[in-house]
């Protein structure tokens, strides 16, 4: 874990996952020299997208944050603005699917810091496509990273957490996992995977003074939103009035998540209302979902020809 100079010395696109190498490369380090009372937060997925914008913006806050993703290069670039405000941070690249390694790092930053305040699952992958044309590798792509990565994050930080009898784990889902979304169909399954995972998790850690909130948002504008813009299978992910930006998502986490606390947050609101009613009566979701797939496609292609 290589640490920023300023303390005593880490998004996504397709198929970011990366390869399965394990041991995540972490660089030596001096005796950490952390206030008594600063905060320390991971976040995965910090590459890019949420991910990136949460990091930058934990630390300007004050918190210690241990950046982390598999796309080095993108985790990188995030280091080099956090470093360039003198933030205090480290930076880890880590592969989610590798249980071990998880157990490693969140082992480490126990051992430097004595405490790990909020663990943020952020990392994820998407790759459109329906049911007869994925691949069995794209089954496994979207389980191992969205599903399995989260858990076993979420494994290893609870068992500290317990121990500590404190803290918090944040979990992004997706409205594509309140109800069930052609044309991304694994993408949908995996978050559904997330979402409820996470909400038996919220019950069992409860009485262990450790929170867990799962967070399911609409269509956010990041490197994920942008693979999707020429599938036209993903069209139901354009059928909104306005994509969110990593600034909607960071004021909920501010001003709500963190505050709060709550089991599931939805965003926005209204949108993940409807989403609930479509999950709850899927026969009336099936005959709305022409026209929104209509409504999207057209948004798809006034971006692709630059007129959006």
């Amino acid at each position: 874990m290589a640490r920023s100079k300023n303390t005593a010395s880490s998004g996504r696109k397709k198929g970011q996952s990366g390869s399965r190498k394990s041991n995540p490369k972490r660089k030596a380090a001096q005796t950490p020299n952390l206030p008594l009372n600063q905060e320390v937060y991971l976040i995965t997925g910090a590459a890019s997208g949420i991910g990136r914008r949460l990091a930058l913006t934990f630390a300007r806050r004050g918190v210690h944050v241990v950046m982390t993703d598999v796309n080095a290069k993108g985790l990188a670039e995030t280091a080099a603005m956090a470093r360039q405000k003198s933030y205090s941070f480290d930076q880890a690249k880590l592969d989610i699917r590798i249980e071990k390694d998880w157990n490693s790092l969140i082992d480490e930053v126990y051992q430097r810091y004595g405490r790990l305040d909020v663990l943020f699952n952020v990392a994820g992958f998407i790759q459109p496509g329906y049911c007869h044309e994925s691949s069995g590798e794209d089954v496994h792509k979207h389980f191992d990273i969205n599903a399995k990565g989260l858990i076993f994050g979420t494994q290893a930080a609870a068992r500290r957490m317990v121990k500590a009898g404190k803290g918090h784990i944040v979990n992004f889902a997706s409205l594509a996992g309140v109800a069930g979304i052609p044309g991304i169909s694994l993408y949908s399954a995996s978050k559904h995977a997330v979402r409820g995972y996470s909400l038996a998790v919220a019950q069992e850690l409860k009485v262990h003074g450790v929170d867990v909130t799962v967070v399911c948002p609409d269509a956010v504008q990041t490197p994920m939103l942008d693979l999707q813009v020429s599938h036209e299978e993903a069209a139901l992910t354009f059928s909104g009035d306005r994509f969110l930006t990593v600034e909607d998502i960071e004021k909920v986490i501010l001003e709500k998540v963190l505050t709060k606390r709550p089991a599931e947050v939805l965003i926005p609101g209204y949108r993940g209302l409807l989403t609930k009613l479509g999950s709850a009566f899927p026969a009336i979701a099936a005959l709305l979902a022409g026209s929104l797939s209509k409504k999207g496609r057209k948004r798809q292609a006034a971006i692709q020809s630059g007129n959006s």
